[in-house]
Parts: structure tokens; C-alpha cells; sequence
């Protein structure tokens, strides 16, 4: 995978578990098709959206492991690492390696706040002999930590990452790492708020690595279509029909809304990791009354 030249819409993809909180692994084949089946560019396995803090180890194996057969090299496969220390860490990404992933989305280390002093050394220890290409998380809300947007910048001029997903939902930050970033050739910016695709794209970010694409990838992916085509109505169209999803799958405690979703089309159970549960019923029969009114069951069997 040339990870300089990644671009578009990438899954933070679920996974499925069943009610004993094992690794649905035709679960997680399922849904690897349905979002290939959307048009995505590539997927990422163990993200937030894939529970990745509430999986053990062996349950984290099992997912990358079933991503990647699933994924069958068709698109590149991306694997979340949020560890609370360095050495732990660096055993998620030689893990990763061994299992075929192509990149890593690497979170701070959480639990303890740090510094930027800090944020440099984990990232450049973590990434000095690393067997994969290292991206930055930021998701400050779970892990307490911002990676400004000049640490950002000294990192990628140092060759230690090559990418950043940002799900802080901070325009202003996005904006700031884009622009600290604009001159380092082939350094990839990423979106984690699919709502904010297309000011990001505008932006010049590469994409969105995001979960509500799980639902209706194809939404996501005619937002960037669009705008590579030039048709900003068309693309502020598709942007508006996204926001609603979003704003459903928002519902409850995350991401039961979103496998609930992926429960009502047929896709895997509706159990999250770990502590095992599911979403509300009340949540559940409004989210699927918003997908019907979307059309997504019709669509769904048609298939």
C-alpha cells in the first residue's frame, strides 16, 4: 500500500461480537462486503467504533485477522492501536504485521495527560522500528491528550508519521494541522467526523475514516465522488442526507446505536463488546423507523 498516495472514504469498521462476547467472525465478513460493496477505499479494523479499548487480546487478533481474509487485498486494511503504554504498543503493531495489515492508527498513550514533549517521544520511539507505517489518532474526548498541530507537523517532517486521523470534531484544529502540514509531500489529513467531510475535503484533507459509514457507505462515498467531480450542490446534498445518519447513529451509549443499525440489515448481532449489551428499545424502535423512512430495508433486501 502506497499510504502517501490513500485517499477517500475509509470504514472504522465494527466488530461484530455475539451475545457471549465472542468474535463473530461470518459477522465481520459480512460486514467487510457491505462496505466494499459501497465503493469504500479502505477499512480500518480495531478503531474506536471497533470497540477496540473492550476487546482482550485474543479478541482483538480474531477481528484484525478476520478483516484482513475478508478484505482480501482489495482494499488497504488500517489497524487502531490504543494502548495505555509505550510497550504495549509497540506489541499491538508487530501483531498487526504478522496478521497482514498494512498501517497502523496509533492513539496517544491515555490515562495519564502528558505533553507535547511527551506526544514526541511515545510517537517516535513508537514509530523509530516500527514493521508498519505509523498514523496518528487524535480523539482528545477519550484519551485527554491533543497532538497540536506543529507537534503534528515536526512529526511527519521527521518521517516518524505519515498520516493523522482527527476525530475532535475542532474544525479550527483540523484546519491547523492541514495547514502545518500542507508542504510535507504525501502526508495524509483524515477527517474522523463524517459530518464534516466536505468542509474537510475543501480543506484539502484526504477523506474521512469514519463509523457511520458501517450503515450506508455509499452515502459517505458520494460525498467525496461529488466533490472530486466539481459538484459542490450535489455534494452539500449529499452531506445533508449523511448528517441525519450520523445524528440517528448518534442515539445511546457508543456504538450500540450503529450495530444496532447493522443488526436491523442483517449484517451481525447487535451486542457490543464486553461488557455485553445493546441499545435501548426505545432508541432501537426510533433508529428503526429513521432507517425505514430512508429506505434502507428495501434497499437491504434487494440485495
Amino acid at each position: 500500500m502506497k499510504l502517501d498516495q490513500l485517499s477517500g472514504v475509509l470504514i472504522a469498521l465494527a466488530s461484530p461480537v455475539g451475545r457471549d462476547g465472542s468474535v463473530d467472525e461470518p459477522g465481520v465478513a459480512r460486514l467487510v462486503e457491505h462496505v466494499l460493496a459501497g465503493g469504500v477505499h479502505g477499512v480500518l479494523a480495531l478503531g474506536s467504533t471497533g470497540e477496540t479499548a473492550s476487546l482482550d487480546e485474543k479478541g482483538r487478533r480474531t477481528v484484525l485477522a478476520a478483516v484482513v481474509r475478508a478484505s482480501g487485498g482489495r482494499v488497504p486494511v488500517i489497524c487502531g492501536v490504543a494502548q495505555s503504554h509505550l510497550g504495549a504498543a509497540q506489541a499491538e503493531i508487530a501483531a498487526a504485521a504478522q496478521l497482514g495489515a498494512d498501517a497502523v492508527l496509533a492513539a496517544p498513550p491515555f490515562y495519564y495527560p502528558t505533553d507535547q514533549a511527551g506526544v514526541l517521544d511515545f510517537y517516535r520511539q513508537l514509530a523509530r522500528d516500527a514493521p508498519l507505517p505509523v498514523m496518528l489518532y487524535n480523539i482528545p474526548q477519550f484519551t485527554k491528550v491533543v497532538a497540536e498541530p506543529a507537534t503534528v507537523a515536526t512529526l511527519a517532517r521527521e518521517g516518524m508519521i505519515k498520516g493523522i486521523k482527527d476525530s475532535s470534531r475542532d474544525f479550527e484544529y483540523f484546519e491547523g494541522v492541514c495547514i502545518a502540514t500542507r508542504d510535507i509531500a504525501g502526508f495524509r489529513v483524515f477527517t474522523g467526523s463524517d459530518t464534516m467531510l466536505l468542509a474537510s475535503l475543501a480543506m484539502g484533507g484526504a477523506g474521512t475514516i469514519c463509523g457511520a459509514g458501517n450503515v450506508v457507505p455509499d452515502w459517505v462515498v458520494r460525498i467525496y465522488d461529488e466533490f472530486r467531480r466539481g459538484d459542490l450542490d450535489a455534494a452539500r446534498d449529499a452531506q445533508e442526507k449523511l448528517f441525519e445518519l450520523v445524528s440517528a447513529v448518534r442515539e445511546g451509549v457508543f456504538p450500540l446505536a450503529i450495530k444496532a443499525a447493522l443488526h436491523m440489515l442483517g449484517i451481525c448481532e447487535p451486542w457490543s463488546a464486553p461488557p455485553v449489551r445493546r441499545l435501548d428499545e426505545k432508541l432501537e424502535a426510533r433508529l428503526r423507523e429513521r432507517l425505514a423512512g430512508w429506505g434502507l430495508f428495501a434497499a437491504a433486501a434487494s440485495r
